[in-house]
């Protein structure tokens, strides 16, 4: 355990020095100029001399090595900078935003779960019955139906037609409905057909026919052993897709101007605010590297070949 966490240690230091260098980079080449839209110069009248006094006081006439430099040596310091426009501390405001955003996240997983585990466990149980079928149309139409879309359809449905849900904003539980079964939605369709290829082929397995030959009933097969067995395979499928959902995040928080990180990046993107763009892609992609690493050590617990394995390895090391 010992040398998985030095190990751990290391690829965080390289991969925080790789993502800051990587996001710091694209953020300054994209197209734009942030002078300009701080001074506002389509509403406000001003000269070159502002422009470039600004310019210099911003660092933006240093080359971008340096750019780089001086913001590393801030970020060191937990110091993420200002935004350009409010002034205010940019991890005030990632912070500020996060919770939002993570209950949205949350909520959508909620939803994944609520549907996938029951509609692919079945279908697995059940090959070619009609629940089989139902878990394939699902899955099609979850994978066909943009989720941009999805949201409009039920803000029309649920909030226009009906009034029952509010239409945007973050009020309460009854706002987090409709934005948690949109994105949740989307995500199901890949988990629903994985899962169902994972339990039929860890019901297909030697340790399973011994389990039934001892007498152990068969819910207690399914989920103690070939559910466990089937989960591995999942959670790298999630763990590599998280990107998508912190993706799905954004566009949802804009459909519903929910007040989380996604909106707030995509208003920064808008104006060229880049400390903020430059503080949520850090955070963001410190959140995905963790979720990775906590999936990589689920695999102990999950699968005790590999736990086997490691003890052998260790022992004739």
């Amino acid at each position: 355990m010992f040398r998985i966490l030095v190990r751990r240690f290391i690829e965080v230091v390289i991969f925080v020095l790789v993502i800051t260098f990587i996001s710091f980079l694209f953020v300054r080449l994209a197209p734009g100029d942030p002078v300009l839209s701080i001074l506002q110069v389509d509403d406000v009248s001003v000269t070159n001399e502002q422009v470039n006094e600004l310019r210099e006081e911003l660092g933006f006439n240093d080359p971008l090595l340096v750019q780089y430099c001086d913001w590393f040596a801030d970020f060191i310091q937990l110091d993420f900078g200002h935004s350009y426009l409010t002034n205010q501390p940019v991890m005030e405001m990632v912070m500020s935003g996060l919770p939002a955003t993570l209950e949205l996240a949350v909520g959508a997983l909620l939803v994944m779960l609520g549907i996938a585990i029951p509609l692919g466990s079945l279908a697995a149980l059940y090959r070619g019955s009609w629940i089989d079928q139902v878990s394939r149309a699902v899955s099609l139409l979850g994978a066909a139906i943009p989720s941009f879309w999805l949201g409009l359809l039920l803000i029309d449905l649920f909030a226009v037609r009906w009034g029952a849900l509010p239409t945007m904003g973050r009020d309460g539980f009854r706002s987090l409905i409709l934005p948690s079964v949109t994105l949740g939605l989307a995500i199901t369709s890949v988990y629903v057909r994985l899962l169902r290829s994972s339990l039929i082929d860890s019901l297909s397995h030697d340790f399973i026919r011994a389990a039934r030959s001892r007498g152990i009933s068969e819910i207690r097969i399914f989920f103690a052993h070939a559910f466990r067995y089937s989960l591995p395979p999942v959670i790298t499928v999630f763990g590599v897709s998280l990107g998508s959902l912190i993706g799905g995040v954004v566009v949802i928080e804009v459909i519903f101007a929910y007040p989380g990180i996604g909106k707030m990046v995509v208003d920064s993107i808008r104006s060229r605010d880049y400390p903020v763009i430059q503080g949520y892609l850090l955070v963001m992609a410190i959140i995905v590297f963790m979720v990775n690493s906590a999936v990589d050590l689920s695999y102990r617990y999950l699968n005790p070949e590999l736990r086997l394995k490691e003890r052998n390895h260790g022992k004739w090391s």
